[in-house]
């Protein structure tokens, strides 16, 4: 049986969102957005702030596990971070050496390192020793930063290092979120490492889905922005979902409750409408809220929108 993943996913996947899609269910696990290390050791609420599932053992509210990324390019700090994290029992200890964002490549993190295989090496390893054998210790990559030319020399590196399993993304730091991803290079990477691959990258529906896993050669698979386009797909590729936009109503109520309590009514809106132009992807009914919505800034005003719409 596939494993589904959910992708740590920078101001869209915050623990209220991972609560949400792991409710609706299909989840075998995920990792949460990524705690950035620079020259320093964060302090035990960093970690708690981010994911706050470790104060419920490294669980949402689902039951699903949620990993914790590290994202650094100091190997000495981030071994001194990951020791400080695995005091909480993460269920798994994730390394970021993907994200595209100008403001983390610029500060040498995430997909920056990948014209580095040898920092990669020590990085990895540096966490490695910090982490024991029995939490799942991992990392995710894109391809390469302009071009794929050292994706085996980077995933070789950070096999050496000490992961147990590698999560790449189909698609380098210069192509960001433009489609297509190239799933046939991830099977390019898998061939040249002796570790579990995860495959990851446009996978929007079942057919993506099977496709990905075709070519790339991966059985697993990490969803992203596709798991908030589509709630139900973890559910729809396990054969389990038959219903529609029914189903998602109530974890529409539910993420726009835990919004009004958690956001500024001045800011609670622009979440709300940011997961709507995702669902709009595959539900007209989302187009026609989000249609709806989208002059509307006032909180109440969404309320009172919400509640007219059956939504609340």
């Amino acid at each position: 049986m596939s494993r589904i993943l959910l992708a740590p996913m920078e101001g869209l996947a915050d623990p209220l969102m991972r609560n949400v899609l792991t409710a609706i269910g299909g989840y075998d696990w995920g990792i949460c957005e990524f705690v950035r290390v620079t020259e320093s050791v964060l302090p035990n609420r960093t970690f708690l702030r981010t994911c706050p599932e470790l104060l419920h053992d490294s669980r949402t509210d689902a039951g699903t596990p949620m990993r914790v990324q590290l994202l650094g390019s100091d190997p000495h700090f981030m071994a001194a971070n990951a020791r400080r994290l695995v005091k909480h029992r993460p269920a798994g200890v994730d390394i970021n050496f993907g994200c595209p964002a100008p403001t983390v490549f610029r500060h040498r993190g995430g997909s920056a390192l990948l014209g580095e295989p040898d920092l990669l090496h020590a990085i990895v390893s540096a966490v490695r020793a910090e982490v024991p054998a029995d939490i799942p210790f991992t990392a995710k990559m894109r391809l390469g930063i302009a071009d794929s030319s050292l994706a085996v020399d980077c995933a070789q590196a950070i096999e050496a290092g000490g992961v147990d399993e590698l999560i790449v993304h189909g698609r380098t730091k210069v192509d960001g979120y433009k489609p297509p991803a190239r799933w046939a290079q991830i099977d390019r990477v898998r061939a040249a490492v002796g570790i579990p691959i995860i495959a990851n990258g446009e996978v929007w529906t079942v057919a993506d889905f099977r496709q990905c896993q075709q070519e790339s050669g991966c059985a697993d698979i990490m969803l992203g922005r596709g798991a908030l386009a589509d709630p139900l797909l973890p559910r729809k590729v396990r054969g389990e979902a038959g219903g529609g936009w029914p189903e998602l109503v109530p974890a529409v109520a539910t993420y726009w409750y835990g919004v009004r309590e958690r956001v500024m009514p001045v800011h609670a809106g622009g979440r709300l409408k940011q997961w709507l132009m995702l669902l709009r992807r595959h539900y007209p009914q989302a187009e026609a809220l989000y249609q709806q919505l989208r002059p509307v800034k006032a909180a109440e005003d969404i309320d009172r929108l919400l509640l007219a719409a059956g939504i609340l």
